[in-house]
């Protein structure tokens, strides 16, 4: 019998949940990052404003729960549960690909977090083939029927390359892109999935129309390794082969900086420290997906909150130790880059 996307989904969990899906060879260079400590502040933590606008959505804090699943049971459980968090900690939540919700319109509950999180920022998703396939007005359908504030459009040819039955056919990717743009009434923000975006890839985004891009670079989940574990023989050579394919979260960050987008900072973002590097590094928010699936996994709404909590904590420390009274403070902040990621920005046309 062929495998179904709930067959998919339900395989994704599991993976994620106890196995090791993360890059092995490459890091999100964040590591390369370095504050310059200011020893004499002139903040109390009272003071320090972590809060931001993204896609038109006060947020209490510059975090996005990034989308991970939907389509069983299951994912619905684990859909309501975080947007419950996100809800909780006024941050942004996204939902997994709606593929399986087009596909099957009965599944469409799976993705209803409403209900749970009335005033969160929630982003509907889709993989771009697939709205390459459907009408704008399909596509606004899907997104509408879960009250999402914008449309999160994946990319993720790295992923389906390895995947059995993957997608085999990227083309008319930005010409997607600028129709969407030109027909939806909601915000469309571009998504990476683990392999980041480079500065062309960016250039080709602002010039569709695309204004908000979650970088999603490596160092984080691999999905190449995801689908490598489920792979049949051909497929877990590839697999093994791309395990560490893609740009850097760090690297893709600095790339992209300077073309006017908003970024979201995801793909190995594990601490409050991440965030602050990432912002100062030019993202907007920062997104994370798997550490807060985990912690949810082993001890429901509550650990996840916590996790949360500790995000929040220590980005307000480095914003204490860099002297940034607010967020927009922090993106100014003095950094050193090591030799790594400068070989990034060279290859990027950076320096």
């Amino acid at each position: 019998m062929a495998e179904t996307i709930g067959d998919r989904k339900r395989s994704h969990l599991e993976l994620c949940e106890a196995a090791e899906v993360e890059y092995a060879g490459k890091t999100t260079l964040l590591e390369e990052v370095d504050f310059v400590h200011n020893a004499l502040p002139e903040l109390a933590v009272d003071e320090i404003d972590v809060g931001t606008t993204l896609l038109g959505k006060r947020l209490r804090a510059p975090l996005v729960i990034s989308g991970m699943t939907g389509g069983t049971e299951e994912a619905s459980e684990i859909n309501r549960g975080l947007a419950r968090v996100a809800e909780t900690h006024g941050i942004g939540f996204g939902l997994g690909s709606q593929r399986a919700m087009h596909r099957a319109p009965e599944l469409a509950h799976t993705f209803a977090v409403r209900e749970h999180a009335p005033t969160t920022l929630v982003l509907a998703n889709l993989g771009i083939v697939q709205a390459a396939a459907m009408a704008p007005r399909e596509v606004q359908e899907l997104a509408r029927a879960v009250g999402a504030d914008a449309v999160c459009i994946h990319l993720n040819p790295a992923q389906e390359m390895i995947q059995a039955g993957g997608d085999r056919d990227f083309r008319r990717g930005v010409a997607t892109l600028g129709r969407l743009v030109g027909e939806l009434s909601l915000p469309v923000v571009v998504k990476e999935t683990g392999c980041g975006l480079s500065r062309g890839v960016g250039e080709r985004l602002k010039a569709a129309g695309i204004r908000v891009a979650d970088v999603s670079g490596a160092g984080g989940t691999s999905w190449v390794k995801v689908e490598t574990l489920r792979a049949g023989s051909r497929e877990r050579e590839l697999g093994a082969l791309f395990a560490d394919w893609g740009i850097p979260t760090a690297a893709t960050l600095l790339g992209l900086r300077g073309l006017g987008l908003e970024l979201i900072a995801s793909g190995g973002i594990r601490t409050g420290l991440d965030v602050a590097k990432a912002i100062a590094l030019g993202a907007h928010a920062a997104g994370m997906a798997l550490p807060v699936f985990r912690a949810y996994r082993e001890g429901g709404v509550e650990a996840a909150g916590a996790y949360v909590d500790r995000l929040v904590a220590g980005l307000k420390l480095a914003m204490v130790l860099t002297g940034s009274r607010d967020l927009e403070t922090l993106g100014h902040a003095p950094v050193v880059l090591g030799g790594r990621l400068r070989d990034w920005l060279v290859a990027e046309g950076g320096a």
